[in-house]
């Protein structure tokens, strides 16, 4: 189907918050830099489910959703030369061009060009959609819109992966699970022995204690409003848990008082800015470090003393716990495939494509850390 129009299924949200609606729609060959991916399996990640709501943002529909998958290339398009059909690959909701100031330093994964952008619903090459349904355009997603058969993406904003790797688990590697795990291994930097304190024990969350279980932490603290997450959480290598709303001071003060004046790591993964704060407030002066994982309202003011840098703690954000797409992915995976890390325990669910709003009705229950949408099923 090189160069040819392909028409297929896709889950289209028409509208904010009303069930993804199975169609048959065409989708273009790839452009300039694009390559055109067949999707095995997908998976719901909250970000998914806060676009389809369409809260605190400009809403943009119709749309296909859907940004953490995994797949096989189907076609390239002019001047891809490190991608070929058959090709085993994830796409990933930012990119790395290779060329930029970000992609040429060791220290960032923002690249200038391929950079999550959450506004726009069409190619950079041209502007258009590759997606359309009577004529009509549909709008692309994080510059992914793994939740169609087939979908077209930046040559930049895909990992080609170990052929032999697992696409029904590895997939979940593509967002959620890289940035908590990351954001721990990469940006915290536990060392061996060393106290971590995870905000919010959601999938990413949960991802974080994760690092830090891998790490060598010798207590993983979990701070969760939902008393139901503690259990879960220690198959996750979390220690103790803690519920803010059990307390009545502030939560930084009940770690610190647990800690013996604070834990050496923390990792909030909330996005609420009085966790970030607690976050960064309970680690230990004079070599204590937090890093903010979880994305915050635009209009959010993260408040504390200077006083608390002067005494020598260190506040970090981290944006895909800091892996370069392309680059960095693929050696994720083969830590997966040599049995380094786990991903079976993210996954608590999987349905068919047919059946993919009971994914949404899962994860809006509070029911499901990651579901895996099966393509063909």
């Amino acid at each position: 189907m090189s160069g040819e129009v392909i028409r297929c299924k896709a889950a289209v949200a028409w509208e904010a918050g009303k069930p993804l609606v199975i169609e048959e729609v065409e989708v273009a060959p790839p452009q300039k830099m694009e390559v055109r991916l067949k999707i095995l399996f997908t998976s719901l990640c909250h970000t998914d489910v806060y676009f389809w709501e369409a809260k605190g943002q400009n809403p943009l529909f119709p749309r296909i959703l859907g940004h953490e998958a995994g797949g096989i290339v189907e076609s390239v398009g002019e001047g891809v030369t490190e991608l070929q059909p058959g090709d085993k690959v994830l796409p990933v909701f930012t990119g790395e061009c290779g060329e930029c100031r970000h992609c040429k330093s060791e220290e960032s994964n923002m690249c200038d060009l391929l950079r999550i952008n959450t506004d726009r619903g069409t190619m950079i090459n041209d502007g258009k959609t590759r997606f359309s349904k009577d004529g009509n355009p549909i709008y692309h997603f994080l510059g992914t819109s793994t939740f169609s058969e087939y979908t077209v993406v930046h040559s930049g904003c895909v990992a080609k992966i170990n052929p032999d790797a697992p696409l029904d688990k590895v997939c979940v590697l593509s967002c959620g699970i890289s940035t908590g795990m990351g954001a721990t291994l990469n940006v915290a930097k536990p060392k061996k022995g060393m106290t971590v304190a995870v905000f919010g024990l959601g999938a990413v969350g949960l991802a974080a204690a994760e690092g830090a279980r891998i790490a060598g932490a010798s207590r993983i603290i979990g701070i969760d409003l939902n008393e139901s997450r503690a259990d879960e959480a220690k198959k996750f290598g979390v220690t103790e848990f803690v519920n803010p709303k059990d307390h009545d001071k502030p939560i930084q003060e009940v770690i610190v008082a647990m800690t013996d004046g604070g834990v050496d790591r923390s990792v909030e993964c909330t996005g609420n800015v009085r966790a970030m704060i607690s976050a960064f407030e309970c680690v230990h002066d004079g070599w204590g470090v937090a890093v903010l994982v979880g994305v915050p309202s635009k209009d959010d003011e993260f408040k504390t003393l200077p006083i608390n840098f002067l005494n020598e703690r260190t506040l970090k954000g981290t944006f895909f716990g800091n892996y370069k797409p392309r680059t960095d992915i693929p050696g994720v995976v083969e830590k997966y495939m040599n049995k380094e890390i786990e991903v079976e325990k993210f996954i608590t669910h999987q349905v068919g494509f047919s059946d993919i709003n009971k994914a949404f009705d899962l994860m809006l229950k509070g029911e499901s850390l990651r579901c895996i949408i099966q393509m063909d099923a």
